[in-house]
């Protein structure tokens, strides 16, 4: 007689018991909290998870959140995708997650409650290959074989939209708080601009403050309802990454708060500029020294590789800097979206750009992913380019010089099919940020694609019948 499947017992990772220590420290400074978000970020860059009570929260210290291995495996829109089988086909099985040191915080707004970022492993406790945290944190492991650590910082481009959408049910700017007059005009940089929506930026800093988010500065973009979001450099580029998802959180929280909806969909109006998530990357050796630093005007040698590496990579990586069919809106030209590998000293119309300041603070300002890339991803992407470039050495070229945004490159892909093939036939980013994890990654964002173009549009209607 077969015998019946055990049920697992399920053993608590070595890091738990320094997740419950933070836990219970922050109940004590802050008694008030009611619930307990537990929360992982999917494919997409979506949090996803379980509310709790917090007279319930501890369990998740003692037997993890029981949860489907599928929570990684949704579309944009939030449904299940099935790659492979993994959902419907194998009955849909749950995994345990457990809370990860360091992601726990307080949630700026609503109920009194906390968050805390969680980790799904299987019976047998290994890292579920869909997780895209785990691929940075796999990624940052080959840094340190060479005794280094890289120093990162992330930039979020998004929209203020009204929250009523337009006839068609698009997006619309805002109206100003000031006239109640829609917003027409492009102003990049204008304090006037800041001083409008001085309500929300004011939220958007409570919050940040709140949740222990390093937000360094915000300008105004250039189109109407347009900003940017800058984070402070770090040496722990997997919080760095975290706080780029919580950004996301607060932003939409402050806009909220104000009655206004935010968007970091890449293009979501056709004559405006897109919206990016510019990666701004250094690397320290042992000594805490940079790497990219020659102490003169010149670029090292170590920088010069690394920007090689990252080009050779960036074809193979577009579907993950760019995720899906409206992320390809945004490169065009004079958009100051890339459209091509080259490199360029304080020259925004190259993908990779070296901006301009003290020599010890040189670092790459990667350009190419939207702010509807995963943050883990696209950083484990970017980082990946950069360990091959300094392993390997190949040259990159020299730096451009002028406007470089209508020399496309065709290496590089402009639709998401052509991306997702290149994405199939990787060889090295595979080798980084694992080949389970991008199998998986590259038929969810298949299955999403298929999904959409089945939706008959509005112009279909109008053009064709």
């Amino acid at each position: 007689m077969k015998k019946p499947a055990a049920i697992p017992h399920f053993t608590p990772p070595e890091f738990v018991p320094l997740a419950r220590i933070e836990f219970d420290e922050l109940l004590l400074s802050e008694p008030s909290i009611e619930f307990v978000d537990a929360m992982l970020a999917d494919i997409c860059g979506t949090l996803r998870g379980k509310r709790l009570a917090v007279r319930e929260a501890g369990r998740l210290f003692e037997a993890g959140m029981q949860i489907p291995q599928s929570i990684y495996l949704m579309d944009a829109h939030g449904e299940m995708t099935n790659p492979f089988g993994r959902g419907f086909g194998d009955g849909d099985p749950d995994g345990t997650a457990w809370p990860i040191p360091g992601t726990l915080s307080r949630v700026w707004g609503g109920s009194p409650r906390a968050q805390i970022l969680m980790t799904l492993r299987d019976a047998k406790g290994r890292i579920d290959p869909a997780e895209p945290r785990a691929a940075l944190e796999r990624t940052l492991q080959r840094f340190e074989e060479l005794d280094l650590t890289p120093v990162a910082a992330l930039e979020l481009e998004f929209y203020l939209i009204d929250r009523a959408r337009d006839a068609h049910g698009a997006p619309q700017p805002p109206l100003c708080p000031r006239s109640g007059l829609r917003e027409r005009n492009a102003s990049v940089y204008g304090i006037e601009d800041l001083e409008r929506y001085s309500a929300f930026l004011e939220s958007l800093t409570r919050a940040a403050s709140v949740q222990g988010i390093p937000l360094s500065a915000t300008s105004k973009e250039y189109a109407p309802g347009q900003f940017e979001a800058n984070l402070k450099h770090q040496s722990d580029a997997l919080k760095a990454a975290d706080h780029a998802v919580f950004l996301k959180q607060i932003v939409k929280s402050a806009a909220l708060a104000q009655g206004l909806d935010a968007t970091f969909m890449a293009k979501p109006y056709p004559d405006r500029s897109g919206s990016g998530l510019h990666i701004h990357l250094s690397v320290v050796d042992a000594q805490g020294r940079n790497i990219f630093d020659s102490g003169n005007v010149e670029a090292s040698d170590s920088l010069r590789h690394a920007i090689g590496g990252l080009q050779a990579l960036m074809p193979e990586s577009m579907a993950i800097f760019a995720p899906n069919v409206n992320s390809y809106r945004r490169f065009q030209p004079d958009m100051f979206a890339p459209v091509n590998r080259r490199w360029g000293v304080n020259n925004r119309s190259a993908g990779l750009r070296i901006p301009v300041g003290p020599s010890e603070a040189r670092r790459i300002e990667h350009r190419v992913a939207g702010a509807d890339a995963n943050p883990y991803l696209a950083l484990a992407a970017v980082l990946a380019g950069c360990h091959y470039g300094l392993v390997h050495k190949p040259d990159p070229g020299l730096p451009a010089t002028g406007n470089v945004s209508r020399e496309p490159d065709h290496a590089l892909a402009f639709t998401i099919d052509d991306a997702l093939a290149k994405l199939q036939t990787a060889d090295v980013l595979k080798t980084y940020l694992g080949e389970d994890t991008l199998a998986l990654y590259g038929e969810t964002k298949r299955i999403e694609t298929t999904r959409l173009r089945r939706i008959i549009t509005a112009p279909e209607y109008e053009w064709y019948v």
